[in-house]
């Protein structure tokens, strides 16, 4: 699909403020054609929360919105990462994000590396000050890296596209919405692109995505 894409927002059945038809209703004004909802999960939620997204994705269609279902494993000890994003996929999520490394939250080391080894992992989101080794895991499964437009986790934006260009990692530009403010129009995406000193073919490559090549639907 053509248009604007977020693999990253929350809505009501995490910390977000919207119900996801609100957020998907937003979005599509904004001129996004593929949303992935990505609530913050660990091992007690993941399934309600999938199955309550799937409810959804005939509605969000109706907006001309793809709903990626999806979750955001957060704040899981490492060692567990891999059965969980393998117990999201089995339920139905079409994208797994795992919360990175920020240098905001205590995030427990060695997360960064538990998602890059994982192919069940979609995306490693604000990754913090991830590792070039790490990186190049990721690159091999092909997991995304983020740059992320939110406050606090977007400090490492730099170092992050820095560590993705000497790796030929793939970059995604997302917001993680949790309020309407959040909601970034095709402008302010391409900002926080540049902000983190990608140049404008690689601005074009990481806001261009093909979904439908990166996820192999």
């Amino acid at each position: 699909m053509s248009g604007l894409y977020d693999l990253h927002t929350h809505t009501i059945l995490s910390d977000g403020e919207m119900l996801p038809i609100e957020l998907i209703r937003r979005m599509a004004v904004a001129g996004y054609t593929t949303v992935a909802i990505t609530d913050h999960v660990d091992i007690s939620n993941t399934e309600p929360v999938l199955e309550t997204l799937a409810l959804v994705r005939e509605s969000a269609g109706l907006f001309g919105v793809r709903l990626l279902c999806g979750v955001e494993i957060t704040h899981v000890p490492p060692v567990q990462i891999a059965a969980l994003a393998r117990k999201a996929k089995a339920t139905g999520a079409d994208i797994v994000v795992v919360h990175g490394e920020t240098p905001v939250e205590p995030v427990a080391p060695g997360t960064n590396l538990a998602a890059c080894t994982c192919r069940d992992v979609n995306v490693l989101a604000h990754p913090g000050m991830i590792t070039k080794e790490e990186a190049q895991a990721a690159a091999s499964n092909g997991i995304a890296l983020e740059l992320t437009s939110r406050g606090g986790h977007n400090r490492t934006n730099g170092h992050v596209a820095w560590i993705a260009r000497e790796t030929g990692c793939q970059l995604v530009v997302d917001s993680d919405a949790h309020s309407p403010n959040d909601i970034l129009d095709k402008r302010a995406k391409n900002v926080v692109a540049r902000g983190a000193g990608l140049s404008e073919a690689e601005c074009r490559q990481a806001l261009s995505l093909n979904i439908d090549q990166f996820f192999e639907f």
